[in-house]
Protein backbone atom coordinates (compact mmCIF):
# COMPACT_ATOMS: atom_id res chain seq x y z
CA UNK A 1 0.00 0.00 0.00
CA UNK A 2 2.62 2.40 0.26
CA UNK A 3 2.04 3.60 3.80
CA UNK A 4 1.47 2.16 7.25
CA UNK A 5 -1.88 0.55 8.31
CA UNK A 6 -3.55 0.61 11.83
CA UNK A 7 -5.10 -1.94 13.44
CA UNK A 8 -8.52 -1.11 14.35
CA UNK A 9 -10.35 -2.63 17.90
CA UNK A 10 -11.73 -4.58 15.98
CA UNK A 11 -9.36 -6.75 13.90
CA UNK A 12 -9.17 -5.07 10.67
CA UNK A 13 -5.93 -3.38 9.56
CA UNK A 14 -6.90 0.21 7.86
CA UNK A 15 -5.07 2.33 5.42
CA UNK A 16 -6.18 6.05 5.49
CA UNK A 17 -5.67 8.07 2.26
CA UNK A 18 -6.35 11.49 3.03
CA UNK A 19 -6.62 13.69 -0.20
CA UNK A 20 -4.81 16.83 1.12
CA UNK A 21 -3.94 17.61 -2.55
CA UNK A 22 -7.54 19.01 -3.06
CA UNK A 23 -8.72 21.81 -2.24
CA UNK A 24 -12.71 21.56 -1.79
CA UNK A 25 -15.04 24.38 -0.97
CA UNK A 26 -18.83 23.88 -0.02
CA UNK A 27 -21.20 26.91 0.86
CA UNK A 28 -17.77 28.63 1.51
CA UNK A 29 -16.64 26.42 4.01
CA UNK A 30 -13.64 24.66 3.00
CA UNK A 31 -13.59 21.12 3.42
CA UNK A 32 -10.42 19.27 5.36
CA UNK A 33 -9.68 15.84 4.35
CA UNK A 34 -10.96 14.35 7.57
CA UNK A 35 -14.36 15.89 6.99
CA UNK A 36 -15.20 14.41 3.98
CA UNK A 37 -12.13 13.60 2.28
CA UNK A 38 -10.50 10.67 3.08
CA UNK A 39 -9.94 7.50 1.35
CA UNK A 40 -9.63 4.49 3.28
CA UNK A 41 -9.43 0.83 2.47
CA UNK A 42 -9.30 -2.27 4.92
CA UNK A 43 -7.96 -6.08 5.19
CA UNK A 44 -9.91 -8.43 7.19
CA UNK A 45 -7.81 -11.55 7.48
CA UNK A 46 -10.21 -14.75 6.20
CA UNK A 47 -7.15 -16.92 5.84
CA UNK A 48 -4.05 -17.85 5.59
CA UNK A 49 -2.37 -15.39 3.43
CA UNK A 50 -6.50 -14.09 2.26
CA UNK A 51 -8.50 -11.22 3.28
CA UNK A 52 -12.09 -9.55 2.77
CA UNK A 53 -10.86 -6.23 1.45
CA UNK A 54 -13.10 -3.26 1.11
CA UNK A 55 -12.82 0.35 1.07
CA UNK A 56 -13.68 4.02 -0.56
CA UNK A 57 -11.52 5.95 -2.78
CA UNK A 58 -12.33 10.30 -2.70
CA UNK A 59 -11.29 10.86 -6.96
CA UNK A 60 -11.67 13.55 -9.02
CA UNK A 61 -13.83 13.41 -11.99
CA UNK A 62 -10.88 13.01 -14.53
CA UNK A 63 -9.50 10.30 -12.58
CA UNK A 64 -12.21 8.19 -11.73
CA UNK A 65 -12.73 6.40 -15.74
CA UNK A 66 -8.68 4.81 -15.05
CA UNK A 67 -8.89 4.03 -11.57
CA UNK A 68 -12.21 2.04 -12.01
CA UNK A 69 -10.30 0.03 -15.36
CA UNK A 70 -7.59 -0.82 -13.31
CA UNK A 71 -9.07 -2.20 -10.66
CA UNK A 72 -11.53 -4.31 -12.96
CA UNK A 73 -8.53 -5.77 -14.68
CA UNK A 74 -7.42 -7.33 -11.50
CA UNK A 75 -10.50 -8.27 -9.49
CA UNK A 76 -11.07 -5.16 -7.17
CA UNK A 77 -14.34 -4.65 -7.64
CA UNK A 78 -16.24 -0.79 -7.99
CA UNK A 79 -19.54 -1.68 -5.84
CA UNK A 80 -20.68 2.17 -5.82
CA UNK A 81 -19.76 5.35 -7.32
CA UNK A 82 -21.51 8.70 -6.73
CA UNK A 83 -21.46 11.89 -4.74
CA UNK A 84 -21.40 12.53 -0.88
CA UNK A 85 -21.64 16.21 -1.38
CA UNK A 86 -23.66 18.44 -2.83
CA UNK A 87 -22.70 21.74 -4.11
CA UNK A 88 -18.92 21.07 -3.46
CA UNK A 89 -16.01 22.94 -6.24
CA UNK A 90 -14.53 20.96 -7.52
CA UNK A 91 -16.50 18.34 -7.98
CA UNK A 92 -15.43 14.93 -6.38
CA UNK A 93 -16.40 11.53 -6.94
CA UNK A 94 -16.49 8.39 -4.15
CA UNK A 95 -15.84 4.92 -5.23
CA UNK A 96 -16.42 2.25 -2.88
CA UNK A 97 -14.52 -1.10 -3.77
CA UNK A 98 -14.78 -4.59 -2.71
CA UNK A 99 -12.36 -7.75 -3.11
CA UNK A 100 -11.56 -11.17 -1.78
CA UNK A 101 -8.84 -13.40 -1.87
CA UNK A 102 -4.66 -12.80 -1.66
CA UNK A 103 -4.30 -9.81 0.54
CA UNK A 104 -1.08 -8.78 -1.05
CA UNK A 105 -2.20 -9.35 -4.68
CA UNK A 106 -5.22 -6.83 -4.11
CA UNK A 107 -3.14 -4.44 -2.09
CA UNK A 108 -0.57 -4.51 -5.19
CA UNK A 109 -4.18 -4.29 -7.64
CA UNK A 110 -4.78 -0.88 -4.98
CA UNK A 111 -1.98 0.98 -5.28
CA UNK A 112 -1.30 0.59 -8.29
CA UNK A 113 -4.64 1.93 -8.93
CA UNK A 114 -3.85 4.68 -6.81
CA UNK A 115 -0.53 5.70 -8.49
CA UNK A 116 -3.04 6.57 -11.46
CA UNK A 117 -4.22 9.31 -8.92
CA UNK A 118 -3.48 12.64 -7.30
CA UNK A 119 -3.32 10.93 -4.10
CA UNK A 120 -0.47 12.07 -1.88
CA UNK A 121 1.59 10.46 0.01
CA UNK A 122 1.26 10.17 3.81
CA UNK A 123 1.94 13.11 5.88
CA UNK A 124 4.01 13.32 9.27
CA UNK A 125 1.72 13.96 11.85
CA UNK A 126 1.28 18.10 12.94
CA UNK A 127 1.18 19.94 16.18
CA UNK A 128 -1.64 18.90 17.87
CA UNK A 129 -4.72 22.28 18.31
CA UNK A 130 -7.35 22.06 20.34
CA UNK A 131 -10.75 22.57 18.59
CA UNK A 132 -12.32 25.97 18.77
CA UNK A 133 -15.46 23.24 19.48
CA UNK A 134 -17.05 21.80 22.46
CA UNK A 135 -16.65 18.51 21.82
CA UNK A 136 -17.62 17.46 25.99
CA UNK A 137 -20.62 19.22 25.14
CA UNK A 138 -21.62 16.77 21.77
CA UNK A 139 -19.80 13.71 23.19
CA UNK A 140 -22.69 14.26 25.91
CA UNK A 141 -25.49 15.00 23.74
CA UNK A 142 -24.60 12.55 20.74
CA UNK A 143 -24.33 9.61 23.69
CA UNK A 144 -20.96 8.40 21.79
CA UNK A 145 -17.36 9.78 21.79
CA UNK A 146 -15.13 10.64 19.29
CA UNK A 147 -11.99 11.27 18.42
CA UNK A 148 -9.69 14.52 17.14
CA UNK A 149 -8.19 13.78 13.84
CA UNK A 150 -6.97 16.69 11.42
CA UNK A 151 -9.18 19.47 12.54
CA UNK A 152 -12.28 17.76 12.43
CA UNK A 153 -13.97 15.69 15.69
CA UNK A 154 -14.94 12.57 14.41
CA UNK A 155 -17.79 10.23 16.19
CA UNK A 156 -18.77 6.48 14.65
CA UNK A 157 -21.80 4.59 15.94
CA UNK A 158 -21.52 1.25 15.28
CA UNK A 159 -25.11 -0.78 14.22
CA UNK A 160 -25.85 -3.58 16.69
CA UNK A 161 -26.37 -7.04 15.24
CA UNK A 162 -24.09 -8.64 12.73
CA UNK A 163 -23.54 -7.64 8.94
CA UNK A 164 -22.57 -10.30 6.51
CA UNK A 165 -21.35 -10.76 2.88
CA UNK A 166 -20.59 -13.95 1.26
CA UNK A 167 -20.86 -15.44 4.76
CA UNK A 168 -18.44 -13.45 6.14
CA UNK A 169 -18.92 -11.11 8.82
CA UNK A 170 -18.35 -7.19 8.05
CA UNK A 171 -16.38 -5.40 10.95
CA UNK A 172 -17.61 -1.70 11.95
CA UNK A 173 -14.93 -0.28 11.11
CA UNK A 174 -15.09 -1.55 7.30
CA UNK A 175 -17.37 0.94 6.54
CA UNK A 176 -21.32 -0.06 8.59
CA UNK A 177 -20.78 2.28 11.13
CA UNK A 178 -22.89 5.64 11.15
CA UNK A 179 -20.26 8.42 10.66
CA UNK A 180 -20.69 11.86 12.14
CA UNK A 181 -18.02 14.51 11.63
CA UNK A 182 -17.74 18.21 13.06
CA UNK A 183 -15.54 20.61 11.53
CA UNK A 184 -15.17 23.69 13.43
CA UNK A 185 -16.29 26.97 11.82
CA UNK A 186 -16.60 29.66 14.28
CA UNK A 187 -18.82 31.36 17.18
CA UNK A 188 -19.78 27.37 18.12
CA UNK A 189 -20.74 26.30 14.94
CA UNK A 190 -19.63 23.55 13.01
CA UNK A 191 -19.45 22.14 8.99
CA UNK A 192 -21.13 18.57 9.63
CA UNK A 193 -20.79 15.51 7.75
CA UNK A 194 -21.13 11.49 7.68
CA UNK A 195 -23.63 8.82 6.76
CA UNK A 196 -26.25 6.96 8.71
CA UNK A 197 -26.24 2.93 8.24
CA UNK A 198 -29.95 2.16 8.11
CA UNK A 199 -32.21 -0.66 7.69
CA UNK A 200 -35.00 0.44 4.64
CA UNK A 201 -37.14 0.43 7.70
CA UNK A 202 -35.15 3.17 9.61
CA UNK A 203 -34.69 5.58 6.40
CA UNK A 204 -38.34 7.11 6.28
CA UNK A 205 -38.03 8.05 10.22
CA UNK A 206 -34.40 9.96 9.92
CA UNK A 207 -35.32 12.12 6.56
CA UNK A 208 -37.91 14.28 8.32
CA UNK A 209 -35.52 15.44 11.62
CA UNK A 210 -32.85 15.87 9.60
CA UNK A 211 -34.60 18.08 7.15
CA UNK A 212 -36.79 19.64 10.55
CA UNK A 213 -33.42 21.12 11.78
CA UNK A 214 -32.14 22.23 8.48
CA UNK A 215 -29.56 19.03 8.17
CA UNK A 216 -29.39 18.49 4.23
CA UNK A 217 -29.68 15.37 3.44
CA UNK A 218 -26.81 15.17 0.29
CA UNK A 219 -27.33 11.94 -0.96
CA UNK A 220 -28.76 8.24 -0.49
CA UNK A 221 -27.84 5.02 -2.01
CA UNK A 222 -25.96 1.48 -1.48
CA UNK A 223 -22.22 1.20 -0.71
CA UNK A 224 -21.81 -2.07 -1.18
CA UNK A 225 -23.23 -5.66 -3.32
CA UNK A 226 -24.87 -8.74 -1.79
CA UNK A 227 -24.56 -7.51 2.57
CA UNK A 228 -27.37 -9.00 4.65
CA UNK A 229 -29.38 -7.20 5.73
CA UNK A 230 -29.64 -5.11 3.01
CA UNK A 231 -27.84 -1.80 4.07
CA UNK A 232 -28.72 1.90 3.07
CA UNK A 233 -26.54 5.16 3.41
CA UNK A 234 -27.52 8.49 4.05
CA UNK A 235 -24.91 11.50 3.88
CA UNK A 236 -25.92 14.96 4.98
CA UNK A 237 -24.74 18.08 5.52
CA UNK A 238 -25.37 21.87 7.67
CA UNK A 239 -23.53 24.44 8.79
CA UNK A 240 -24.59 26.13 11.91
CA UNK A 241 -24.69 25.62 15.90
CA UNK A 242 -22.49 22.57 17.05
CA UNK A 243 -24.87 21.61 20.11
CA UNK A 244 -28.34 22.63 18.16
CA UNK A 245 -27.01 19.66 15.55
CA UNK A 246 -26.09 17.54 17.95
CA UNK A 247 -29.20 17.26 19.69
CA UNK A 248 -30.89 17.32 16.29
CA UNK A 249 -28.69 14.01 15.56
CA UNK A 250 -28.99 12.04 18.28
CA UNK A 251 -32.74 12.43 17.56
CA UNK A 252 -32.26 10.50 14.45
CA UNK A 253 -29.55 8.03 15.93
CA UNK A 254 -32.56 7.07 18.34
CA UNK A 255 -34.73 5.77 15.92
CA UNK A 256 -32.05 2.83 14.49
CA UNK A 257 -31.69 -0.07 15.80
Amino acid sequence: MGRPGAVQSDGVMKYGLPRSDLKVTVAGVRIRPTLALGSWVAFKKTGTNEAMVMGDLVLTEAEEPAVISALQQKNVQPTAVHNHLLRESPRVVYVHIAAHGDAVGIATAIRAALDLTKTPPPEPPGPRTPLDLDTALIHRTLGYGGKMNGGVYQVSVPRSGAITMDGEVVPPSMGVSTAINFQPTGRGWAAITGDFVMLSSEVSRIIPILRSNQIDVTALHSHMLGEEPRLYFMHFWADADAGKLATALRRALDQMK
